[in-house]
């Protein structure tokens, strides 16, 4: 028994070892195939990480390349922005330059310059040269100085000579000439009539000027305006802007201006007037009337009715069979009160009182058209002319109408309308391009219509205009007791009378 146990227990230690044997040897397999594993993503590993490194260094060496020609070309575009900007400052430096921009519409200069004519022009002109090169001396000894002066000449010379310091226009001819002649940089400009004319020109040659950076200063003859603060607070908007404009003082500087902020310059040598012209005409009385030259009417025989129309647009009808009286003169009544103010530049008052008072329409004596089938409706009264005197022109004389003609030449629209032109003035210029009828026969009581209707649009010359036969109006007709009854009245304030109300909101707008 003892001999079976031994045997039994050598074959049971036989099986553990053999067991163990066996795990030994899983292991080893299974650590040769990990080893296997590791190696093989090692290899792959390496070979990626080689590659990584030979495109790093391409990457290297072509920064490097790219970094040595960007710093050529950096030094380049260095040496050529300082060539660049060496040669801006000496442009900006080379010809610097001040403007004056003055709106002789209100900065007149002194009367005893004027009245010396060509010599008392070029002696303002050295003088504001002088003053303005003196003030302006810091910029650059020698810089170049430019002045333009813009004006409605014909109306400085009518408002001068009202205000008494004018005895001749050609005095204020002469001295534009001088003050152009005194310097090639001087320009004294004549615009004509037109309430913006020089306005504009101000501002578009500011606006010019301040895109050159040549200008070192650029000097606004405008005191006197007020109209201008707009345009001031839009182009004052940066320190620069606001160091490189300022305002000439002649007249002082009214308070919109000054509101602005802007620089006020004023010159020591008394060269502009400190006042406004004002109409000195007004406080010399009543003036006669031109119509007081003429001795008696045209005398006529005729046994129709005929109409006389009046200074103030009533008429009478009386039958006639001798010849007609001759009128009386009258006298121009004076204007308000309020007129003989001083204006605020020549040119409003050259548009609200010409040089010679117009005389109101003189008294005339015509036969009656014969009466037309529409005959039976009253010809409605010339509208009440107001008694003043607008300018040069003076007054348009009254048209009488008959109202229910005018009503039927009002309704005609469109390509049945009249032609304004054909039927008042001759032969339509257009011809058969114009779109307005031509070809018809209309009564005296149509043509009185057409003639009427013309009258409402405002000639664009206003007082200024010297045709005889122009059609339109130079003045408003819709003055009634010291108001425009129209609510979109076309014509411009200086068109109605001093101190005229008007419906029209935007009358201001009209010019």
């Amino acid at each position: 028994m003892a001999k079976e146990s031994a045997v039994l227990d050598f074959c049971q230690r036989f099986r553990t070892i053999q067991a163990q044997r066996e795990t030994s040897d899983t292991l080893i397999k299974d650590l040769i195939l990990y080893c296997e594993r590791i190696e093989t993503s090692l290899k792959s590993e390496n070979l990626r990480l080689a590659k990584q490194v030979e495109d790093t260094k391409l990457d290297l060496a072509d920064s490097i390349q790219s970094r040595r020609e960007l710093q050529k070309r950096i030094e380049i575009f260095e040496n050529e922005y300082a060539r660049i900007s060496q040669e801006h400052e000496l442009f900006k430096s080379r010809n610097p330059y001040v403007t004056i921009l003055i709106d002789g519409d209100g900065l007149i200069f002194q009367e005893q310059y004027v009245r010396q004519g060509i010599e008392g022009g070029k002696r303002a002109a050295y003088a504001l040269r002088a003053a303005v090169a003196d003030a302006c001396s810091d910029f650059d000894p020698e810089i170049e100085i430019s002045a333009k002066v813009v004006a409605n000449l014909t109306g400085l010379a009518r408002a001068m000579a009202r205000d008494g310091c004018l005895d001749t226009p050609s005095d204020l001819k002469d001295f534009t000439l001088g003050f152009t002649q005194a310097k090639a940089s001087f320009d004294f400009i004549d615009v004509g009539y037109g309430k913006e004319r020089a306005d504009s020109k101000i501002r578009e040659n500011t606006r010019w000027h301040l895109q050159n950076q040549n200008c070192r200063q650029i000097l606004l003859g405008i005191s006197h305006d007020a109209g201008y603060a707009p345009f001031l607070d839009e182009i004052l908007r940066d320190e620069t802007t606001r160091r490189r404009v300022s305002v000439l003082e002649g007249v002082p500087p009214v308070r919109e201006l000054v509101a602005t902020g802007v620089h006020i310059f004023k010159i020591e040598e008394h060269l502009f007037r400190s006042d406004k012209l004002i109409d000195r005409t007004v406080n010399n009385g009543t003036h006669l009337s031109s119509s007081s030259t003429t001795a008696a009417t045209t005398t006529k025989k005729t046994t129709t009715t005929t109409t006389t129309t009046t200074t103030n647009g009533a008429k009478a009808t009386s039958p006639h069979t001798a010849s007609a009286t001759p009128f009386q003169p009258t006298l121009t009544p004076p204007l308000s009160t309020h007129a003989a103010s001083p204006f605020s530049s020549y040119s409003t008052m050259a548009q609200k009182a010409a040089a010679k008072p117009a005389s109101p329409p003189p008294q005339i004596t015509i036969p009656l058209a014969p009466r037309s089938a529409s005959a039976g409706t009253r010809k409605q009264p010339a509208a009440q002319q107001p008694k003043w005197n607008p300018g040069p022109r003076g007054l348009d004389k009254p048209i009488a109408v008959n109202q229910t003609v005018l009503e039927v030449v009002r309704k005609r629209k469109d390509n049945n309308k009249l032609c304004n032109n054909h039927f008042l003035r001759g032969p339509c210029a257009k011809g058969d391009s114009c779109t307005f009828v031509h070809h018809y026969r209309p009564t005296q009581d149509e043509l009185d219509a057409i003639a009427w209707l013309s009258r409402l649009n405002p000639c664009t010359s206003g007082q200024d205009c010297e045709a005889d036969d122009c059609i339109y109006g130079h003045h408003c007709p819709h003055m009634k007791d010291d108001v425009c009854a129209h609510p979109y009245c076309k014509f411009p304030v200086d068109a109605h009378p001093p101190g005229t109300k008007f419906k029209n909101p935007h009358i201001d707008k009209n010019f």
